[in-house]
């Protein structure tokens, strides 16, 4: 069973007896018992017979919470007068509001606000439209655009039921990065619905965050949109997840004495993640790669493989080997999942080069147990915020949204990702580096301002940026 936390937590209205002192003892034990973690005791109301308490618990899925609150009920001197779900009380009515920035209070200020004093702004904009970026908001917002297909661990779930992940995503890019960014879930899996959609809608944004959008479809609407669009085009689910793998991996690298040149990389998932990370490490000079899926490892001689395993198949697996994914792990230096659950037992890393170094970042179910792996393998990372080293995309996405917004960026190019992810690496002070601490905190306060930092610099330097 997984570690009860707060994602699973629940709050039992209790009602009990007032001349029972033992009532709190025996509810807080036997919430333990059944396996949660009280995280609050609040008394509601004390003055009246029976006494109202809410008990908050933290438990490690759904079951897990509905035996907690049975255990509870089993009492005979407690009563559980309701049960609520912390996290479903969190979403009512959505985790996202509009406010206005100006001050609407009188005649002078609606006059400026809105007409006849907007009309001004509007033929400025008219005549040099890049103002826009200064005079409205789109310099300072982003459109995080879904289809609903490939949404978290959970598949195609729909545009309706992606929502509550594309306002998590928004309240994000707020908290850490100060961008205002808004859900755009669209009912439609036409890829060329899709892109003539975000063309069309792009004149109010200052970049496009795709997100969760099924492979392959996701690189060819990507493709066509940075193509078309003179604002960054990123997607994440590929790109934030490269940026975060590799800083992990140059501060692991730097724990082992290895260099990136000299270690092959055995990754299984050749998705929309596994292909992103895949250019970047070669970008930066990866010694060799070997990519595998349910069929085995990817060779350029294989026939019948979509767009994003072509590439790789003709881009890595220098040696031309063949087998399975046990295969592909003989003698690597690294392990990358970016797959599914368990599909390595912790022993099989026995097999690999000195110091391994396992990124399992499947989730909520690594690619290996990372417990057990911990006694074969020398840094150890998953995707999880339950263990150390989570290579977690809000880590990249904030910051390199930042810089290039503040730089008017037209495109985030390759070297701006390199330079993000070798920025938030160099995060750590190397002397602070360890094998549990090898990428920052996402609380770090200095993680958006060291990314944008990188990323701005990069696009003024490259010239990828709209005059002034």
């Amino acid at each position: 069973m997984s570690t009860p936390n707060a994602s699973y937590s629940i709050t039992l209205r209790l009602l009990l007896a007032a001349d029972d002192p033992r009532a709190i003892g025996l509810v807080t034990t036997a919430i333990g018992e059944a396996g949660g973690a009280v995280a609050a005791v609040d008394f509601v109301e004390t003055a009246d017979d029976p006494i109202t308490v809410d008990i908050t618990a933290n438990a490690a899925d759904s079951d897990h919470a509905d035996r907690i609150r049975a255990a509870v009920d089993a009492i005979e001197t407690v009563e559980v007068h309701r049960a609520s779900d912390r996290t479903f009380l969190l979403h009512l009515r959505g985790k996202l509001e509009v406010r206005s920035t100006v001050p609407l209070d009188n005649r002078d200020d609606l006059s400026m606000a809105y007409t006849p004093g907007v009309a001004r702004v509007c033929l400025a904009i008219a005549d040099e439209p890049d103002d826009a970026r200064r005079l409205t908001i789109k310099g300072n917002t982003v459109a995080i655009v879904t289809d609903g297909t490939a949404v978290l661990g959970l598949g195609d779930i729909g545009p309706a039921a992606a929502l509550p992940v594309m306002e998590g995503k928004a309240a994000l890019f707020k908290r850490f990065a100060g961008i205002d960014a808004w859900p755009v879930c669209l009912d439609t899996k036409d890829p060329d619905e899709i892109v003539r959609t975000v063309e069309a809608l792009a004149p109010v944004y200052g970049g496009i965050n795709l997100e969760d959008i099924s492979a392959p479809r996701c690189f060819d609407i990507e493709d066509r949109l940075r193509a078309s669009l003179d604002i960054p085009v990123f997607h994440d689910d590929q790109h934030g997840t490269a940026i975060v793998a590799l800083a992990a991996l140059h501060n692991a690298l730097r724990l082992v004495g290895k260099d990136l040149s000299e270690v092959t990389v055995a990754m299984v998932g050749a998705g929309a993640a596994g292909v992103a990370i895949a250019k970047l490490l070669l970008r930066e000079g990866v010694g060799d790669i070997l990519v595998a899926d349910r069929a085995g490892i990817l060779d350029g001689r294989d026939a019948g493989l979509d767009v994003s395993k072509r590439w790789m198949s003709e881009h890595t697996n220098r040696e031309g080997r063949r087998g399975d994914l046990r295969d592909a792990i003989r003698g690597a230096d690294v392990f990358i999942g970016v797959s599914g659950p368990d599909v390595l037992d912790p022993s099989d890393l026995a097999t690999m080069a000195t110091d391994p170094i396992v990124f399992a970042m499947a989730n909520p179910t690594p690619e290996v147990d990372p417990v057990g792996a911990r006694e074969y393998a020398a840094v150890v990372a998953t995707g999880r915020s339950d263990y150390p080293n989570q290579i977690n995309n809000v880590l990249a996405f904030p910051g390199v949204f930042r810089g290039a917004l503040d730089a008017r960026a037209r495109a985030i190019t390759e070297e701006m990702k390199v330079a993000a992810a070798r920025a938030l690496a160099d995060v750590i002070p190397p002397d602070q580096v360890r094998p549990t601490y090898i990428v920052p905190s996402v609380f770090n306060e200095h993680v958006v301002e060291v990314v944008a930092g990188a990323v701005r610099e990069e696009a003024r330097r490259s010239g990828a940026t709209v005059g002034r």
